[in-house]
């Protein structure tokens, strides 16, 4: 009935058909499509199908009515899209924000409607962090905290409390959390900016100093040579390792590998972590080494292309459920993994070990060739246990042959390393 458009936002209105009430009639919604999502906005008014055909020709004073009361809930959900797209900033939560749909005005229920997107969205992990930090407000706030009590003050109570059981670093993760919800509250014209408390000279985040987890190569060839009796033990030392030897993949990103991501000898994936926040996607490449290729055919599925890498997802679960199968995989590899690490003498070992063990390879000459010339860190971890052996210029040499992508150019520096061995 009605139809408006706007840098790929398009708003209309619908007869929601999907499910009938108890006298077979569907609620009238307005639909605001983008990027490839609608979000439906209910105006309160049901009718039936013959009903909603027969709308715009009726001439009866209930129909001229109901169209009254279309255009206006319409005219009001167009207003506030056309006014979001105008300054760049809109998305379904600031349109929530801006309508009052599922906030209230409060952050309590801006966060409720976050954790409803991201579960929309199937980032699972997100969701649930985002949970938390509602627990965590309502613990200082209770359950109707208004935007306008966001205040400098009221988040350094938050800290002061927060601080008793948790880090800085958890801290910090929780109060970004809240910042993003005020920077949309701020955006949609919910606060003004004089309410915004974060920023220099009013609330800043503090960031906790990461501790270094890599380890060195004495250790990494310890548990690579290390050797169990028991099977389960070894089968998760071998998914440590791959993580380790695969550019240091994330558990998440692992677990959802098949063979058809193995092209000319190489793995190819992009990281589930930053596939929407990356604009241009930018795919991470593992050579499938000798040892990889082992525990892929010794853990591994049957290698067809639709076949997953491991045999742990199948394809069919939700979102929610490949979360859970991800978190049991890393639990059962950290549980493996810490009883080597004690074993050996080296410590806890976790999946973020390996992750910050690849990140960061420890070899004094690698780290000067990343000084000198542009090059990928995955390029100088083909370096790793000879770089000592080859001369600076030829590193040098070969990084920037990887990092201009021209493969001709980087088998030929091969050849030449080669023969130099």
């Amino acid at each position: 009935m009605y139809n408006f458009s706007k840098d790929g936002i398009v708003v209309s209105t619908v007869l929601d058909a999907r499910t009938a009430n108890k006298e077979g009639k569907y609620p009238i919604k307005i639909k605001v499509y983008y990027q490839r999502k609608p979000k439906y906005y209910s105006i309160g008014i049901c009718m039936t199908k013959e009903e909603w055909n027969k709308l715009p020709d009726s001439k009866s004073s209930e129909s001229k009515k109901i169209r009254q009361a279309i255009e206006s809930s319409f005219s009001l959900v167009r207003m506030n899209v056309e006014a979001l797209a105008e300054k760049g900033t809109f998305s379904f939560n600031t349109l929530n924000l801006r309508l009052g749909k599922a906030t209230g005005d409060t952050l309590n229920s801006a966060i409720r409607a976050k954790i409803e997107e991201l579960k929309n969205e199937e980032r699972i992990g997100t969701m649930q962090f985002y949970q938390t930090t509602l627990v965590m407000v309502e613990e200082v706030g209770g359950k109707d905290i208004p935007f306008s009590a966001v205040t400098v003050e009221w988040l350094q109570k938050c800290e002061r409390l927060w601080s008793k059981t948790r880090s800085i670093s958890t801290i910090g993760m929780h109060m970004r959390n809240i910042r993003t919800l005020m920077n949309e509250a701020k955006r949609a014209g919910v606060i003004k900016e004089s309410q915004y408390p974060f920023g220099k000279g009013l609330f800043e985040i503090k960031t906790g100093i990461g501790r270094k987890k890599g380890l060195t190569k004495k250790q990494l060839k310890a548990i690579f040579d290390y050797k169990s009796e028991n099977e389960t033990t070894n089968r998760y030392k071998d998914l440590w390792i791959f993580i380790y030897l695969c550019n240091g993949i994330n558990p998440t990103d692992m677990l959802k590998l098949k063979f058809s991501d193995i092209v000319d000898g190489e793995i190819c994936f992009v990281r589930q972590k930053t596939e929407r926040t990356t604009k241009n996607r930018k795919e991470i490449r593992a050579v499938v080494s000798s040892q990889l290729q082992t525990i892929i055919d010794k853990w591994g599925n049957k290698p067809l292309p639709d076949n997953y890498i491991f045999p742990y997802m199948k394809g069919h679960e939700t979102a929610i459920e490949r979360k859970a199968i991800v978190r049991d995989v890393v639990k059962r590899i950290n549980k493996r993994m810490k009883l080597i690490g004690e074993e050996l003498g080296i410590g806890n070992i976790t999946t973020y070990t390996a992750r910050h063990s690849y990140a960061t390879p420890g070899d004094p000459r690698c780290e000067r060739v990343a000084c000198l010339v542009p090059c990928r860190r995955e390029t100088l971890l083909h370096f790793h246990g000879f770089a000592d052996r080859l001369p600076l210029h030829l590193l040098c040499e070969f990084a920037q042959a990887a990092y201009g992508g021209t493969r001709p150019a980087e088998s030929l520096m091969w050849q030449k390393i080669w023969e130099y061995l």
